[in-house]
């Protein structure tokens, strides 16, 4: 819950913006890493930086950020550049991946439905879904596979048969993720289920095709685009938000005041997969350091090793962020020959042409 939370706020000094921008890294590269290993989250103005996440991740990834912002300490004038391998081996040092999360997992936590018992198959889902059954808006926040969306479904239905809701309300926003699909045949509605299939599915395995089917069509189940939210009061509802990495800053605040009486909502994504424009900023980030603080509201973060879908799926994950590291690894080495060639160019000295 929001109170088993730390907000870790805290300086570097003394304040160095060269320092700062080798700390961060090339389009913050080096906190989105310490974010998907850790399952935190970080904000930082200048030299302040706030770390939001479960007490033992947050204060690993604030004793990491002081530490790797010692090494960019110049030596004899030279500034230090952390690569990602420096970062790498910082939170591999700190040994808390493997920690589990107390109290939660020895408690009996569980959902019904109708096609059977749903348990959580770790601590961090067991605290994720214990937070949805306690507050009215909680948000699960962590990368792909680790049953934030499946469980959020999972809480509605049956939500839905004990009759403590009216209806269940999915959404997401639709932003193309490097597919262009506005020239699909049919009509609106047809042009957005392909963003909203995960959302079917679920229900589909969790009711069955037929009577997902009959409440759609009875509008007791309702599927749309975040889009459809404007000017809306949901009352007596289980609301949805997926993939709200995806929001922008407006998007999510129009969301959220949005939920009526006897409402509840879940907003799951991950914030190292942001498919807006570059340079708008995610409504998920923003929400997480604007809410944190806020009691009535559940912030739940996974890490990679919670991904619970075929066992190879972790070890695709944990190959493709190897890959990434050591292409961002290479990106800086070229930018650093790159720069040393432009340096090397602007003191080449200008010899004048000879007179003849």
């Amino acid at each position: 819950m929001s109170s088993q939370l730390s907000h870790n706020e805290f300086f570097l000094e003394p304040a160095d913006n060269a320092r700062l921008a080798s700390l961060c890294g090339t389009f913050d590269e080096h906190i989105k890493q310490i974010e998907r290993r850790l399952g935190v989250e970080i904000a930082h103005r200048d030299n302040c930086f706030k770390v939001t996440g479960q007490p033992q991740q947050a204060k690993a990834a604030e004793d990491i950020l002081k530490s790797l912002y010692v090494e960019t300490q110049p030596i004899r004038g030279v500034l230090k550049e952390l690569t990602p391998d420096d970062v790498h081996l910082a939170v591999t040092e700190a040994n808390v991946l493997e920690q589990e999360a107390p109290n939660v997992w020895d408690k009996e936590v569980f959902i019904k439905t109708r096609r059977g018992v749903i348990k959580p198959r770790n601590p961090h889902q067991s605290q994720y879904v214990a937070n949805i059954l306690r507050h009215d808006i909680t948000f699960g926040v962590g990368p792909a596979g680790t049953g934030k969306t499946y469980l959020a479904v999972a809480a509605a239905v049956d939500a839905l048969e004990r009759q403590e809701v009216r209806r269940i309300l999915l959404t997401r926003p639709a932003v193309e993720a490097g597919e262009k699909l506005g020239f699909l045949p049919g009509d609106l509605t047809q042009k957005i289920d392909p963003y909203l299939r995960p959302l079917y599915d679920a229900l589909f395995e969790m009711l069955g095709f037929e009577k997902v089917e009959r409440l759609i069509e009875r509008n007791v189940i309702e599927v749309a685009p975040l889009a459809y939210m404007r000017g809306r009061t949901l009352n007596d509802a289980f609301i949805i938000l997926d993939e709200s990495q995806n929001t922008t800053v407006e998007q999510m605040k129009m969301f959220l005041t949005r939920i009526g009486f006897n409402s509840k909502a879940v907003i799951t994504g991950d914030v190292t997969q942001v498919d807006l424009p570059r340079g708008a900023r995610s409504g998920l980030r923003h929400a997480v350091e604007v809410l944190s603080e806020v009691n009535e509201i559940s912030f739940n973060f996974f890490q990679s090793h919670d991904v619970v879908r075929h066992p190879v799926v972790a070890r695709i994950v944990e190959a493709y962020e190897k890959k990434e590291e050591a292409e961002r690894l290479e990106r800086i080495e070229k930018q650093k020959i790159r720069d040393a060639e432009r340096r090397q160019m602007n003191h080449t000295p200008h010899h004048s042409q000879s007179e003849e």
